[in-house]
């Protein structure tokens, strides 16, 4: 269930999204950041968080696990206060200037890492949840503005629809344009190899291929069409990903010659997918047995939004 509440305990989905489409331009002067235009999508995958108000002098207490059927947990190694989750909560009570006692859960299925944006999905459902938990009057644009300080695919996630609607995100995650729905939603198929793509690396490695302009016209125009076309799809980072990764490039072909279509990594890797349109058809044991060999977690899902 996307989101529910009775009282003092709030529940919220947190979806991955992907990154259709990619376009990534130079560092700008003044503060050394990318600007993007990106065709951003929500899928099924989710993380599922759980918000319980305690009595005011409480103190707060976190829990993260794996879901049991997430396709790929790893070890939570990450200290509590370095969570997303939990540096959203503490930001709000920042901002609140006052004490909000809660035991936050989160129940992971999103892999970490893998450029599917499950962290800044559970900041988002944090701040939206914890807003409500405390009637905190805080509408949705002030949430966005919060979010954006700790990271930028954090606005996207705080929706006014029940789950986040396709969009086209610009600057550092601070434009968000609304897109239509995707027109027959096809379902998607992911590859998670058993490694990640280090963010920061990837984009140094993008700093040293020859930039060309922001196709912010290119991206606008596919996004607003509603229509997927998985041969038009890019990604300005998947080459710089390649770089720091080298093993993604040779895994990527492999696959592309396994399924006879494109496979393409959304945000900075390493997480790659594939468009299940109606014209691909998979040999389900050449595949399985191509994704055993290169040590890959294969998960089915769909676009959502």
């Amino acid at each position: 269930m996307p989101y529910t509440s009775h009282m003092d305990l709030v529940r919220r989905s947190a979806p991955a999204k992907l990154n259709l489409v990619l376009a990534v331009g130079p560092p700008r002067a003044g503060d050394g950041f990318h600007p993007i235009c990106s065709w951003f999508v929500a899928i099924a995958l989710a993380d599922e968080l759980s918000f319980e108000r305690l009595r005011e002098h409480e103190p707060s207490r976190y829990k993260i696990h794996w879901a049991n059927d997430a396709p790929k947990p790893s070890t939570i190694d990450w200290p509590i206060e370095k969570d997303l989750a939990v540096r959203a909560h503490r930001l709000l009570e920042r901002e609140t200037g006052k004490p909000l006692p809660l035991a936050m859960t989160i129940t992971k299925r999103i892999p970490v890492g893998g450029g599917l944006g499950g962290g800044s999905s559970d900041a988002a459902a944090a701040l939206m949840a914890i807003r409500d938990l405390y009637s905190l009057p805080l509408r949705n644009a002030e949430l966005r503005r919060l979010g954006l300080t700790l990271g930028s695919d954090v606005p996207y996630f705080i929706a006014d629809a029940r789950v986040p609607m396709p969009a086209v995100v610009q600057g550092v995650g601070e434009q968000i344009e609304p897109m239509p729905s995707i027109r027959n939603p096809p379902e998607v198929m992911l590859f998670l190899p058993p490694f990640g793509c280090p963010t920061g690396l990837v984009y140094r490695a993008f700093d040293s291929i020859p930039a060309s302009a922001l196709r912010t016209e290119t991206v606008l125009t596919m996004a607003r069409s509603g229509r997927i076309d998985s041969g038009v799809l890019f990604n300005d980072l998947a080459i710089a990903a390649e770089q720091v990764v080298p093993p993604l490039t040779d895994i990527r072909r492999l696959l592309a010659d396994c399924v006879g279509a494109p496979v393409h990594i959304t945000g900075s890797g390493s997480t790659m997918f594939l468009i299940l349109e109606p014209a691909v058809e998979i040999n389900e044991l050449k595949l399985t047995e191509t994704a055993r060999r290169l040590d890959l977690v294969i998960v089915r899902t769909h676009l959502i939004g």
